[in-house]
Parts: structure tokens; sequence; C-alpha cells
């Protein structure tokens, strides 16, 4: 059994890949079935750590981007994803895998052209509650459609004509970050005792915006909270430079700790230690935050940029899991204000808590890949 997974330009396509690949080889095991082949076709691998890890094979493939602004450049990635067409139809045709799934963004659109071409059957998943444009095009034809948000069935299904093709599964969570640390965080960080935290995730790439708000905010926060903070890696040193100079004397300077990135063991330990979660509005982020049951602020993406995320942040915040600041209304008082309002009213915690466990989609994961690994094994026969 053969199983090709494409998808491409970000962790959010890449690491719900890797949760459901780790679920269809749990499902295997259990099932004692012939182990699955597993294959990662993308443009570049994002991690090969985590692919060697899971015997995945990589398959380098080409494809081109195209932005929603004028560029040349969309002129030169109109031929790139013509020419990642045919070497795609090639590769499948050599492969000839049994199903082929698709994560979305500009990486799946060649290997689900092909994999169409081909009659190889298709399954997707969309993390966003407004579908992105090769996932729009590649679920006229996908045998299934996995959905995160229930506002995305809409898009694929305006007249409800096949509502049997869509399934609302919530996002794949890696299964190492299903449960956090409620043991040891406190401790591993150093967070005085009695002292709230709060964690800030700009992803893995950092948020210019969001960490300009947080230092600007810092004199402020730290006086009644621990901050826990993902930089990303291309901010840490500007963030730090600030940082050491705007708190300089500060007593209460040991509150504040930078992170560029938070691996696997460093997530579970703050999300465990934290009281507050705030955020940027990924799919993945908002799923992980609902699954740890923390109550969160979502900062997303202004809409001239993504409007997926600022459609993401409102659906989450209609279930009473999460509060949205939008960028433009983002200052450090505002920021500081929604904080302190959050961490003075124990009971709405609580119930933003409750409400984000309820939104929560933990077999997410397990549900996708039962459904691949049946369209595979009738392919088979």
């Amino acid at each position: 059994m053969r199983i090709l997974f494409t998808g491409g330009g970000s962790g959010g396509h890449f690491y719900p890949i890797v949760a459901i690949a780790e679920a269809i080889q749990e499902i295997a095991r259990e099932e004692r079935l012939l182990e699955p082949e597993l294959l990662f076709a993308a443009p570049d691998p994002y991690d090969k750590k985590v692919l060697f890890e899971l015997n995945i094979r990589f398959i380098p493939i080409t494809a081109g981007k195209t932005r929603r602004y004028f560029s040349l450049l969309n002129v030169i990635d109109f031929f790139k994803t013509g020419w990642g067409i045919v070497k795609a139809f090639w590769k499948l045709l050599f492969i000839f895998p049994d199903v082929v799934f698709g994560k979305g963004g500009y990486g799946s659109f060649p290997i689900v052209c092909a994999a169409r071409i081909l009659g190889i059957p298709v399954i997707i998943h969309e993390s966003d509650s407004i579908p992105g444009r090769a996932n729009a095009w590649a679920g006229k034809f996908a045998q299934k459609i996995a959905i995160s948000f229930p506002e995305a069935a809409e898009h694929f299904d305006p007249k409800h004509e096949h509502p049997e093709r869509i399934a609302l599964t919530g996002n794949p969570i890696r299964k190492d970050l299903l449960t956090v640390a409620h043991e040891g965080g406190r401790e591993f960080l150093k967070i005085e005792s009695g002292t709230p935290a709060v964690l800030i995730l700009g992803g893995s790439s950092g948020a210019e915006a969001v960490n300009e708000a947080v230092i600007d905010a810092l004199p402020r926060l730290v006086e009644h909270y621990f901050v826990i903070h993902q930089t990303g890696k291309q901010n840490v040193t500007s963030v730090e430079e600030t940082v050491a100079v705007l708190l300089g004397d500060n007593e209460h300077k040991n509150r504040y700790r930078p992170f560029t990135y938070l691996d696997l063991l460093a997530m579970r330990m703050a999300a465990g230690a934290a009281d507050l979660i705030i955020s940027r509005a990924g799919a993945s982020a908002i799923f992980e935050i609902a699954q740890w049951g923390k109550p969160s602020i979502i900062i997303p993406i202004p809409q001239s940029v993504s409007h997926d995320q600022h459609k993401n942040a409102f659906a989450y915040a209609r279930t009473g899991a999460a509060t949205v600041i939008e960028q433009e209304n983002l200052t450090a008082s505002i920021l500081v204000s929604e904080i302190k309002r959050l961490m003075q009213n124990t009971a709405l915690r609580e119930e933003m808590s409750a409400a984000a466990k309820a939104f929560a989609k933990p077999d997410a994961a397990r549900t996708i890949a039962r459904e691949i690994l049946d369209l595979a094994l009738e392919h088979e026969k």
C-alpha cells in the first residue's frame, strides 16, 4: 500500500500531514496491516528530521506561487507550475500511489493535478474556514473532503448536493501535542510561585506587530505576570536587545522568557504552565490551543494579507473560547487591558476553557487516517 501526501509552503500544511502519518502507522500496527509506504511530495521537505523519524520518503517537485498582487514573478511561476505538473505526472506514473492526500497550498497543486489526470483517488483536508485556491479547485473532484471549520462546507458544496463527501474532522494535531505537561512546566520555566503566566505565540516565523505590542507592554505585564514569548528566529536578537534596555533594572525582569522557537517539549511545558495564550489565527494554532483547553486572545493577520486568519479567529471566538484583537487595533494599552480583564475574571477563563475543550477535535488525525487507509485498501483490490 502506497500513500502520497502533498502540501506545501508552511508548517500549517506540513505538521497536520505528520499527525495523519502517525495515525496511519498506529492503525496499521493495531490492525496488523502491512506497513504502508508513505511519501511526501513538496517543493522542499520542510523538516527532514521528522520525515526521517517517521520513515516518510521525500519526493521533490516544482511548484510556483500565485500572488494576490501584481508581480512579474506571477508570470515566471505560471510556467514553473506548468513544468511542475508535467514532472509530477511522470513521477506519479512511476510511483502510482493508491491514494493521494492533499493538504492544500501552492505546493500541492502539481501533484493533485497529476493525480486527477491519472485517475488516482484524492482526499483533501482544508484547515481554514475559507478554502485556499488549491483546495477549492481540488474539492470539485476529491473523493473525500475533510474540514476543520463548519463554515468551510458552504464553499465546497454551496447547493448541498454532495454532503456525504464532506466531513467535519477538525485539524490534525501531532500526537506529542495532544496533551500538555500539567506537572513540571512552571519549574521548567522557573516561574515564581503564585505568578500567573501568559504564553505568546507568533508562529514559527514570529509576528512583528505582535512582538512590538508585547515589548511596549512588557514593563506593565511583568509587574503581574510571567511572560513566555515565542519571538521567531529572525526577531529574537532585536527583541532581546530592546528588552535588555527596556527592563534594565526592573526588579521583575526575570519574569520575561523569550524563545526563538518552542520545540515539542518546550511547547508542552509552556502550554501546561500558561493561564492565558495569545496567538495568531492559523488553524493549527487554534486547534492546539483548543485541545489544551486554554483561554486565549487571538490576533489574526490583517484581512488585506490573509482572509482565512480573520475568518478563523472570529469563527473560534463565536464559540466563547477566545477573544479577538484585530491587528489594526493592537496597541500595548489595549493588549494589557484585555489580558488584565481576563486574568482578573477566573469564572470567565473557566468558561472559555470549557468552550475550548468543546471545540477541540482530538480524533481528527485518526479519523482522516482511517478514510485514507480505507480508500487505499479499496484501490488496491
